[in-house]
């Protein structure tokens, strides 16, 4: 949901205006733009621009933030072309390295209408325990989708490099925890090491996402049949499907794993209904024709990379870099997420691990 723009994270409005006239996107700079911010999520700054009847979106990194991991025209570059083939990937309008304009490079997307389900969204809509599995279903069968577009034929065959992608991706995701690091922290040591032991060594490629979440679907109604759009595309690339598996299973918190998971971390899936991950992993398994092998491989990296990601935010909130009192405490959820991926591997499973 769209709130007010965060102090300091305002933008520049007439340049804005002068943007959006320049690529022919609205007819007039005359009138006033109503900005709000997109408040889920901790990455990439997410605006909603209201100019009369035209609305958009607007994605730019945040300050502080190093390119590798927010590249906006890397992004564009993925919804520019994705969207011809998958036309759930929102259509992407213009876009500009020209930081003069607002402070970073940023682009432009058309603003998709329908139903984000966050925890609370999900329980102002009093969604029932019945409707989940077909949630979950839905949810499910684009991720199938997105996995089988032709990546080649849609013009994105030179987004990464497959070859050798699990091990660019454990030594990458190791490195930038110990550059992001503000304490020691023993399981996080002995998590990066057990995957470099680990680690598949064949598997398929396909075109990824690697942020794949209830929150970033939306959906068209509340019948739950149809998904409109996929969102945060950043972290896009090719590579191996069951790595973005791995990933989206470790979001999806159970309501038995561990308590400072639900309070601190809550997520839609902890509510009644929803399948557990071993059945989400059977599902993707029947609906995609893939076998999942090496479960708790993928399942222990998804956590550790869910770690890295807010530790390096809670470095930059360390740093001053940015003052979001949401970042204060994201240091404790870098060490619950590398302590659940050190019990998913003591015991070698992906539930009850505590």
């Amino acid at each position: 949901m769209a709130q007010k723009v965060r102090p300091g994270e305002e933008l520049q409005i007439e340049n804005i205006k002068q943007f959006l006239h320049a690529n022919n996107l609205i007819e007039s700079t005359d009138g006033d733009v109503e900005v709000t911010q997109f408040s889920n999520g901790f990455s990439n700054l997410t605006y909603l621009l209201e100019l009369g009847e035209n609305s958009f979106v607007l994605r730019r990194p945040p300050a502080g933030a190093i390119k590798r991991g927010h590249d906006m025209s890397r992004e564009y570059k993925v919804l520019s072309q994705l969207h011809k083939a998958f036309p759930k990937a929102p259509k992407a309008l213009a876009y500009t390295e020209d930081t003069a304009i607002t402070g970073a490079s940023f682009y432009i997307m058309e603003k998709v209408e329908g139903i984000i389900i966050t925890t609370k969204e999900a329980k102002k809509r009093n969604i029932p325990a019945q409707d989940f599995p077909l949630i979950a279903s839905s949810w499910l069968d684009t991720f199938v989708e997105l996995h089988n577009v032709d990546y080649q034929a849609v013009g994105l065959g030179d987004l990464g490099r497959p070859e050798g992608y699990v091990e660019r991706q454990v030594a990458n995701w190791s490195k930038q925890y110990l550059k992001a690091a503000t304490e020691e922290i023993p399981a996080a040591q002995q998590v990066m090491q057990w995957l470099a032991d680990n680690q598949p060594k064949e598997y398929n490629y396909s075109l990824i996402h690697n942020d794949y979440k209830y929150d970033n679907i939306v959906f068209k109604d509340d019948t739950w049949k149809e998904v409109r759009a996929v969102l945060d595309w950043e972290m896009c690339t090719l590579g191996d499907p069951l790595m973005d598996l791995g990933t989206s299973i470790a979001y999806w918190s159970m309501p038995t794993d561990h308590p400072m998971i639900l309070q601190g971390w809550p997520s839609p899936t902890a509510l009644e209904g929803n399948p557990g991950r071993l059945d989400l992993v059977e599902s993707y398994a029947r609906k995609s024709g893939r076998p999942v092998d090496n479960l708790v491989f993928y399942y222990a990296f998804g956590l550790f990379k869910i770690a890295v990601i807010v530790q390096q935010i809670y470095y930059r909130y360390s740093k001053g870099l940015t003052t979001d009192p949401r970042f204060a405490n994201l240091n404790e959820a870098t060490k619950l997420f590398c302590l659940m991926a050190g019990q998913s591997i003591k015991k070698q499973r992906i539930e009850g691990l505590f």
